[in-house]
């Protein structure tokens, strides 16, 4: 795994040993990325705000295109350890920060931070954890008006159309997962 583009191109990124955690795929991150540039133009000044963040690859792929900020949230102190270690090898501690918090509760000690232009979510496959994160992000208005949320699923989850003010508006499948990018909309939920 390694960034893909942008100042930090080529870094070699530490992964998990083992199968407890399921890092996105270079090539998915890689067709991510040319989704979101093809809808924001540039990633230049986003808030970004990595939900289950990992190893963090997400959102240093963000930064290394020139995302502003990064806030990582994570709950085990191993994928803590990983992140600060590929934030310190990429050279981004002065731009990402790791919150350590269970999701979605910890979305709130993420507020004052906010609202984020890009928001990555990527929870535990099949445990409903999209839908309910996706829910609090939305009753406390994290996204900014022009953000973007980018759900990583199993490809056989189903989430729905719209939570709240946030609408979905594409759906694109990579082997067994999908990704889900949500915006915000003006009409009522």
């Amino acid at each position: 795994m390694r960034i893909i583009s942008g100042r930090a191109r080529g870094k070699k990124l530490v992964e998990f040993a083992g199968a407890q955690v399921r890092p996105t795929a270079d090539r998915v991150r890689e067709a991510l990325f040319s989704i979101l540039t093809s809808r924001l133009g540039s990633l230049q000044g986003c808030k970004v705000l990595d939900l289950f963040a990992g190893t963090g690859a997400l959102a240093l792929e963000a930064l290394s295109r020139g995302a502003q900020s990064a806030l990582l949230v994570e709950a085990h102190p191993e994928s803590i350890k990983i992140i600060q270690t590929n934030i310190d090898g990429c050279r981004m501690s002065e731009c990402a920060r790791v919150l350590r918090g269970e999701l979605p509760a910890a979305l709130a000690l993420a507020v004052n931070s906010g609202p984020f232009d890009l928001i990555f979510l990527d929870p535990p496959y099949a445990q409903g954890l999209a839908q309910a994160t996706l829910t609090s992000i939305a009753a406390l208005e994290l996204l900014s008006a022009k953000g973007i949320i980018v759900v990583e699923t199993a490809k056989a989850e189903i989430l729905p159309e719209q939570i709240g003010p946030l609408l979905r508006t594409d759906q694109r499948h990579y082997g067994v997962s999908a990704i889900t990018i949500y915006e915000r909309t003006t009409s009522p939920g």
